[in-house]
């Protein structure tokens, strides 16, 4: 079968091959043909060593297909079944599951270590333990989630991590209050999402920051009430609030410079919540004083921060009540073999999420 692989971190490109076998299938597990899939930030993230990853890997963790085959024990799911790809599954045993704080469980991490792919040459990963740049991908059958039969698949492979990030950072994380300030920095399909969020939570001001003017002006369209570049902020900030600060800022870069940037555009008492996945060696550097006198709260946000299946099962309904719009956000389509001008596209800024139809 056909696969995008990474033969080693740093490359920016992607080769596309047609011998790839996946692997792993048995009790437990299912075969995935997958259908479409989103290029997220975090893949880049990856390729470039941002995010641990062993190589060489299969990008891709944004999906949605049809079930092929089910293992042994597997009796929720049958072939032709049509599923999202959660690359975060919750285990249900684990103490973080028993918590109610399944966006924690670790089940899902321990998967990116064994290898989903193999070629001629050896074994191949899948990124966060799928790879869905991929024609097909065995996962274990909590990691396929069925999705009605009136979801398509490019916006189910949306809700799979991008939509249901951005979205949940506002409805779950924040808790955003109606008629709060708001002010979201990286307007990528996560950011945007965030910024349906804080609308569907009735904010009254949401500012989108972003340093590309289409993305800018994508975010005017999906709720946002002003979007400024990063050199405009502290201006919003001072005619918004008269300098005060917002009460919500939403971090969606994952670099220190960005959420040293959302802390001190946020008020004394207001909330910074951290959505973009950064480096483990990019730190944030605060000061002791600073953290006990403004009294910010400060809120990492992990795959949204809540219940994802509850999640994708909101964003769904929200879907088809018109609330949010997924559609918008695929702002273009390519082929697997068209995967390097997704990387281009989402490099520079002129995508919200890239569909890859396969």
């Amino acid at each position: 079968m056909r696969a995008a692989v990474l033969h080693e971190i740093g490359q920016e490109k992607l080769e596309v091959h047609d011998d790839v076998e996946a692997v792993g299938f048995g009790p437990g597990r299912v075969r995935i043909r997958v259908r479409a899939t989103g290029l997220c930030h975090s893949d880049l993230s990856a390729m470039g060593g941002v995010l641990p990853q062993p190589a060489p890997f299969v990008p891709g963790h944004e999906g949605a297909g049809e079930i092929v085959e089910v293992g042994e024990g597997v009796s929720h799911l049958k072939p032709g079944d049509r599923v999202v790809v959660c690359w975060l599954p919750a285990c249900g045993v684990c103490p973080a599951c028993k918590r109610g704080q399944t966006e924690l469980c670790l089940a899902g991490f321990m998967n990116a270590g064994t290898p989903n792919f193999r070629r001629p040459g050896g074994d191949v990963f899948g990124f966060a333990g799928t790879g869905t740049f991929a024609e097909e991908v065995v996962v274990d059958a909590g990691c396929a989630v069925p999705i009605p039969d009136d979801v398509p698949f490019d916006i189910a492979a949306l809700i799979g991590c991008g939509v249901t990030t951005g979205l949940g950072a506002a409805l779950n994380t924040a808790d955003v209050e109606a008629g709060s300030s708001v002010a979201v920095i990286g307007c990528g399909g996560v950011g945007i999402s965030a910024i349906q969020g804080a609308r569907l939570k009735g904010a009254a001001e949401i500012v989108a920051v972003d340093p590309v003017a289409s993305r800018r002006e994508a975010a005017l369209r999906f709720g946002a009430t002003r979007a400024v570049s990063p050199d405009e902020l502290a201006d919003a900030k001072q005619q918004i609030t008269a300098g005060e600060g917002f009460d919500y800022v939403f971090e969606v870069v994952g670099r220190s410079a960005t959420a040293r940037t959302a802390y001190e555009t946020t008020r004394r008492g207001g909330t910074l919540v951290i959505v973009g996945a950064g480096a483990m060696d990019d730190f944030l550097q605060l000061n002791m004083f600073e953290l006990f006198f403004d009294e910010k709260r400060i809120l990492p946000s992990m795959y949204g921060g809540g219940d994802v299946l509850r999640s994708y099962e909101r964003t769904i309904a929200l879907w088809r009540a018109g609330r949010v719009d997924l559609d918008g956000l695929i702002t273009h389509r390519v082929q697997l073999s068209e995967i390097n001008e997704a990387l281009d596209q989402m490099r520079t800024g002129t995508s919200l999420r890239t569909c890859i139809e396969i």
